[in-house]
Formats: C-alpha cells, structure tokens, sequence
C-alpha cells in the first residue's frame, strides 16, 4: 500500500513538472506604466485623457487635452496637431483605470505613433485632479 501511494506521489510531482512553460501576455493584456508617464509628461509629451468630456469637467491632469477613446479615430488630426506633426512624438494617454487608454494606444500606434504609453488612470498620475 505504502509503495503504490509512493508511485502515485512521485507520478504526480513528475507531471507537475512537465507543466507547460509560461506564456506571454496576450496582445490585448492591459499594460500600464504611470510611472514612465509621470516621467514623459514632466519632459513635455503630449498628454490625452481618453475618457468621457463628462469626465474630463470633474477633473483631470494640466494640459490634458480630452479625446474620448470612441472619437480617437476621427480625431487623428487633432493628435497630429498635438504633436506638431512629429509621430516620433512622446503621447500619454490616460482615462480612469487603464482599460480606455489600452484601446487609445493601440489605435495610436497603429496609426504610426512611435511612442504612446498608457499612463493608466488619472488617480496613477496625478494626486489631486485639477
């Protein structure tokens, strides 16, 4: 008896380590860095709020310039302008957690945006929203 619950012991261990590596994550993983943000905005990027304008009035960070993520697409030019027409660029986008602002980078690097990053949500960036 001892000998087979020894066996089963030992053939489970094995199986466990021959698990599968980790994966990466998936494209559509929701990647912030606040902090990277934090550093780019006080260099002088071009900062986005991406949420509702309703959002935006209660409050959000110095020269944000407010582009809700559903109107990204038609508002191409708008970043354009942004940047001066320089898509090498630094933008940080942000909205309220992180989710909106993850769909505003990819559309904008799809577009041709060199360096966006999702700074996350307002509350990651700034203390007190203004």
């Amino acid at each position: 008896m001892m000998c087979r619950l020894l066996f089963a012991i030992t053939l489970g261990a094995a199986a466990c380590s021959r698990s599968a590596p980790p994966q990466p994550p998936s494209p559509s993983a929701i990647v912030t860095e606040p902090a990277k943000a934090r550093t780019w905005i006080a260099a002088g990027a071009a900062v986005i709020d991406v949420r509702t304008a309703d959002e935006y009035a209660r409050g959000h960070l110095p020269n944000a310039v407010n582009i809700p993520v559903q109107e990204l697409p038609s508002q191409l030019a708008e970043v354009d302008r942004l940047v001066a027409g320089d898509k090498a660029r630094p933008i940080v986008v942000y909205c309220a957690a992180g989710g909106r602002a993850a769909k505003a980078k990819r559309a904008l690097d799809a577009a041709g945006y060199a360096q966006v990053v999702n700074g996350g949500g307002l509350g990651d960036l700034a203390e007190a929203p203004r």
